[in-house]
């Protein structure tokens, strides 16, 4: 498996959290505010595989595009951030050597906890 930073994804997450769109969560937190199988393949239906993808810091371009297999590192429930999920995502990217997805995952933290007094 060949995962790789998703671009897009962090776009999208820095401008959900300058938006505001963040939920300010603990770490274990995300356990209960990731969204479930159901919720995924609902939102995949709604939106299509882009839109899913850019809610997953890793991609695996050997995967096929349109398998949820393809997308690792998940951050939030299709309308917020979680800090939460930032947190999970930072502490497995690390755990298996993903230095780029590690990297951008601190960064959101970074910039969701320097944000916290701008609501």
């Amino acid at each position: 498996m060949a995962t790789e930073l998703n671009k897009p994804a962090v776009e999208q997450a820095r401008s959900l959290i300058r938006d505001g769109k963040v939920v300010r969560d603990e770490r274990d937190d995300w356990s209960e505010a990731a969204p479930t199988a159901q919720q995924e393949n609902d939102f995949i239906e709604r939106e299509g595989w882009t839109a899913f993808s850019h809610w997953h810091l890793g991609v695996d371009r050997d995967a096929d595009p349109e398998t949820k297999q393809a997308y690792s590192f998940p951050y939030g429930d299709f309308t917020k951030v979680h800090r939460s999920g930032v947190i999970s995502a930072e502490s497995r990217a690390g755990q298996y050597d993903h230095d780029d997805i590690e990297d951008a995952l601190r960064k959101l933290l970074d910039l969701i906890d320097k944000d916290q007094g701008e609501d």
